[in-house]
C-alpha cells in the first residue's frame, strides 16, 4: 500500500494509475500533475465533449489524451473508467518516431484529443490495461515492466488512430526538435530565428514547415505556449495576474494584457472569472 505522501504527491512518481473512483481529490490538485500525459478511460459512458455528430450511440469507450501543461478539469465524480498518467521522462527518449506518433495522439498543439474504441479495440486495450495495473499495484516503482507494458499500451492507441498518420520523413523530426526546444526556451526566447538557428535551417523554412505540418507559423505556436502556460497558471495557481506577467517574462501588466486579449480574445480577467464559474457549474468537462 502507497503511503499518504506517494498517495498525495505527483513530483517523485513516474506513472500514476487508478481507477477513476479511487482516484483521490489530492491528485487533481497537485501542481506536479503538469508535467504528466494523461489518459482518461471512460468506460459505458457518455462522452466529456460536446459531439458534432449525433449519428451514433454515444455511451461507450471513450478515451481523452491529454498532454502535460494544458488547461483542463476532470470531475470524475460518478464516473467509471480508468486513469494512467505518465511522465515524458519514461518514455525511450531515443525513439523518436514512437515519440512523434505519441505527441500525434496527444495533440500537444492542443489541449486534448479524444478517441472512440470499437468493442474489439476496447478488449484489446482491457487484456493490456490489467497487465499493466497487475504490476503497478505489485511495485509501483519498479519501472523495467512498467515502461514495457506502458509503451504496448500506447502502441495500440496509436493502432486505433493510425489511419490518420503519415510516414515520418525529415520535417516531422524537425517539429519534434523545435517543439522540444521551444518546451526548454520559451519564457526566455521568443524569437523564431533562435530556433531555427537551433535546427541549422532558415526562419523562412521553419515557418513554411510548420505551417505545412501544423498550420501555424513558429511565432504562433510560440504564442500558443505562452498563452496556454498563463492560462494554467490562473486556474491551478494562487499568483495574481500582475504576478503571472511578471513570470511570464512580460515586463508590466498592461502589456501582457493587451498580449492576452490579442491572442485568446479575452481578457485574463475575463478567463480567470469563465474558468471560475465553468468548475463551479460544468464539473464534468474539461476546460
Amino acid at each position: 500500500m502507497m503511503n499518504q505522501s506517494k498517495e498525495s504527491r505527483l513530483e517523485s512518481a513516474m506513472i500514476y494509475i487508478r481507477n477513476l473512483h479511487n482516484c483521490p481529490p489530492s491528485y487533481l490538485n497537485d501542481p506536479g500533475r503538469k508535467d504528466f500525459f494523461e489518459i482518461v478511460w471512460l468506460k459505458n459512458e457518455d462522452p466529456l465533449h460536446a459531439l458534432k455528430t449525433n449519428d451514433f450511440e454515444v455511451k461507450g469507450n471513450w478515451i481523452y489524451l491529454i498532454p502535460p501543461y494544458r488547461v483542463h478539469q476532470l470531475n470524475k465524480a460518478g464516473k467509471n473508467g480508468e486513469l494512467i498518467s505518465f511522465k515524458r521522462e519514461i518514455l525511450e527518449e531515443e525513439d523518436k518516431e514512437f515519440l512523434l506518433d505519441i505527441f500525434k495522439i496527444f495533440n500537444v498543439q492542443g489541449e486534448f484529443s479524444c478517441l472512440r474504441l470499437d468493442k474489439a479495440a476496447a478488449e484489446d486495450l482491457s487484456g493490456i490495461y490489467q497487465l499493466l495495473i497487475t504490476e503497478y499495484q505489485k511495485s509501483p516503482d519498479e519501472l523495467i515492466i512498467l515502461k514495457a507494458l506502458l509503451k504496448v499500451f500506447l502502441l495500440k492507441l496509436i493502432k486505433v488512430k493510425e489511419q490518420e498518420f503519415t510516414g515520418h520523413d525529415i520535417h516531422q523530426k524537425r517539429i519534434y526538435e523545435f517543439l522540444m526546444l521551444l518546451e526548454g526556451n520559451y519564457l526566455q526566447v521568443r524569437n523564431i530565428d533562435f530556433y531555427a538557428g537551433k535546427l541549422d535551417i532558415s526562419s523562412k523554412r521553419l515557418n513554411q514547415i510548420l505551417k505545412e505540418k501544423l498550420g501555424k507559423t513558429g511565432t504562433q505556436i510560440i504564442h500558443d505556449r505562452i498563452i496556454l502556460e498563463a492560462k494554467r497558471l490562473i486556474i491551478h495557481s494562487e499568483h495574481t495576474i500582475k504576478e503571472i506577467a511578471y513570470e511570464l517574462g512580460f515586463s508590466d501588466r498592461p502589456y501582457f494584457s493587451r498580449f492576452f486579449k490579442k491572442q485568446s480574445g479575452q481578457t485574463a480577467e475575463e478567463f480567470q472569472k469563465q474558468a471560475q464559474n465553468h468548475l463551479k457549474l460544468k464539473a464534468n468537462t474539461l476546460i
